[in-house]
This record gives C-alpha cells, sequence and structure tokens, in this order.
C-alpha cells in the first residue's frame, strides 16, 4: 500500500513541476503525450509494486520475428 502512495506522490510531483511550464509555452500536443506516458508509467508502476506480472516487450518480438529467422536461417543453409 505504501509503494502505491509513494508511485502517486512522485506523479504528482511530477505534474506540479512540469505541467505549467508546458501550459505557459501554450505546448498543447506535447502536454497530451506527456499526460499519455505518464499515465502510461504510473500505471505499470503500480502494477510492479502490486507484484503484477507484466509481460517483457522483448517477448512480442521474439514471436513476432521468430518465423522470420528461421525461414532466412532455411535459405542460408
Amino acid at each position: 500500500m505504501w509503494a502505491i502512495a509513494v508511485v502517486l506522490i512522485v506523479t504528482a510531483l511530477i505534474i506540479i513541476i512540469e505541467v505549467p511550464s508546458l501550459l505557459r509555452k501554450q505546448l498543447r500536443k506535447e502536454l497530451w503525450m506527456f499526460s499519455i506516458l505518464l499515465l502510461i508509467g504510473t500505471g505499470l508502476s503500480i502494477a510492479q509494486s502490486l507484484q503484477v506480472d507484466i509481460p517483457n516487450p522483448l517477448d512480442l518480438l521474439t514471436i513476432v520475428y521468430k518465423p522470420i529467422n528461421d525461414v532466412v536461417k532455411g535459405v542460408l543453409k
């Protein structure tokens, strides 16, 4: 429970520090992207603090490229 609180406090501090400067400079697209990435990062951090099994992105790449690798190995042998 404390880990979730710490993640939310750090997220709030990041918002307090970064958002006013983005609003002052009228960087709307950057603010949207910042918000989306911060939301994803916060969600993943909370999930990790709850010890949820988060899949590795490299596993997806392995699934996608393994058939291509097998074809190339077959051609080169």
